[in-house]
C-alpha cells in the first residue's frame, strides 16, 4: 500500500509511546513449523512470515529478511545453507582488476533474487495496516563478500581502484534491486551495511557513503525509505558521513552504546537499537532481556527520535519467550 513515509517517519518521533522496531523475521521459522532453507526457498513461506510477525508483535513496520548472501549469490557467489542458521557466503569470486573489469552485474531475477522481490510483493497484498520495508545489503558489505572481507579492506589501501570497480558494479545492481521492490509495493528497504562499520571515518567516506548516497538519491522519495543499518563498532566516529547518506532511519548494532550516539543523531532522523541479539535474544533469558531493555529505553527515550529495537537480525532460533520478554519490557516501559 502507498503510503507517505515522510509522514510516518514525523508521526514516530511525534508519538509519547514509541513502538519497538526489531529486526525480526527468521525465527517465524519456529511459529511455522519449517527450517531456514524452508523459509528462503519460496515467497509463500517469506510473505507467511512477514504476516506472522506482524500479527504476533506489535511492531510498526513489517520487515523483511536481513540474509546478506542473496546478492552475493546472484553475481556468482558459493553460499552455505542451513537449517537453523541464516545462509552465509563462501570464498570469493574477484581476485584482482582483470576480474573485477570482467565480473558481470546480474538481472535482478538471478540467484534468490526473485523469490525476494516476489515475497515482498505478496507480503504487500497480504499487509496493509503497516508499511512493509523489504531487505538489502549495502554496497560495500555487498563488495566485501565478492572480494573477501579481510582482502577487501587491505585493498583499500593497496589497490583501491580494484575495490571502486566492484562497487560501481554492486551499486549499479542495488538500485536496480531496490527499484524492483519499489516496483511490486514496497515502501522501502533496510540496507544492511555492516562491512562499513569496520572502515575509518575517511575510508567510510570514500567506499560506503558515495556508494549508498547513490542508491538512496535513485530510489528515495515520499513513499520509499532507504533505512540504514550499521552494526560496527565504529559507527558512531562515521556518524556524520552515514548522515550524509541521507537516510532518516538509522539502525545500529550493540557494538556501540546507544546513549553515546544519540546526541549525534538529527532531531528529524530516527535511530534505532540495540539490544544484542545474540548475547540477549538467542542466549539470555526473558529476564535478563527485561532487563537490557529496560537500560536502553531508560538511557534513551528522553530523544524523541529514538525507537528501541534489536542490535540486528534476531538469530533464527532465539525462544520465543526472550523475544515476547522484549515486547513486554517495552509495553511496561511506556505504560509505567
Amino acid at each position: 500500500m502507498k503510503r507517505d513515509m515522510n509522514q510516518w517517519l514525523d508521526e514516530i518521533i511525534a508519538s509519547p509511546v514509541k513502538k519497538p522496531l526489531p529486526v525480526l523475521s527468521f525465527p517465524a521459522i519456529q511459529l511455522m513449523g519449517i527450517t531456514v532453507k524452508d523459509l528462503i526457498a519460496t515467497p509463500e513461506n517469506q510473505a507467511k512470515a512477514m504476516k506472522i510477525i506482524t500479527e504476533r508483535t506489535p511492531v510498526p513496520a513489517s520487515v523483511s529478511l536481513m540474509d546478506l548472501s542473496v546478492e552475493a549469490e546472484a553475481f556468482g557467489s558459493q553460499i552455505r545453507y542451513s537449517d537453523d542458521e541464516v545462509p552465509t557466503v563462501i570464498g570469493s569470486i574477484v581476485h584482482s582488476m582483470e576480474e573485477a573489469e570482467a565480473l558481470q552485474v546480474p538481472e535482478v531475477g538471478a540467484g534468490r533474487t526473485g523469490v525476494c522481490v516476489k515475497a515482498i510483493e505478496q507480503a504487500v497484498g497480504e499487509i496493509t495496516d503497516r508499511p512493509v520495508l523489504a531487505g538489502v545489503i549495502g554496497p560495500f558489505s555487498l563488495a566485501g563478500r565478492l572480494l573477501d572481507v579481510t582482502e577487501a579492506m587491505v585493498l583499500c589501501y593497496e589497490e583501491p581502484e580494484i575495490v571502486e570497480e566492484v562497487l560501481n558494479k554492486c551499486t549499479e545492481f542495488l538500485i536496480k534491486y531496490c527499484q524492483a521492490f519499489k516496483d511490486v509495493g514496497a515502501n522501502g528497504v533496510v540496507m544492511a551495511e555492516p562491512l562499513a562499520g569496520l572502515l575509518s571515518a575517511a575510508l567510510s567516506e570514500e567506499f560506503s557513503e558515495t556508494y549508498v548516497k547513490r542508491v538512496v538519491d535513485a530510489v528515495q522519495d515520499d513513499n520509499f525509505i532507504v533505512v540504514y543499518h550499521n552494526c560496527g563498532n565504529n559507527a558512531i566516529g562515521m556518524i556524520d558521513s552515514i548522515l550524509r547518506t541521507g537516510s532518516r532511519m538509522l539502525h545500529f548494532g550493540n557494538a556501540i552504546n546507544m546513549a553515546d550516539m544519540m546526541p549525534h543523531i538529527p532531531a528529524n532522523v530516527i535511530a534505532m537499537g540495540n539490544v544484542d541479539p545474540a548475547g540477549q535474544f538467542r542466549n539470555g533469558t526473558p529476564e535478563s532481556v527485561a532487563k537490557v531493555t529496560r537500560e536502553v529505553l531508560e538511557q534513551c527515550s528522553k530523544y524523541p527520535n529514538f525507537v528501541i529495537s534489536s542490535g540486528c537480525d534476531i538469530p533464527p532460533m532465539s525462544p520465543w519467550e526472550n523475544i515476547d520478554a522484549f515486547f513486554r519490557a517495552v509495553d511496561e516501559f511506556y505504560g509505567k
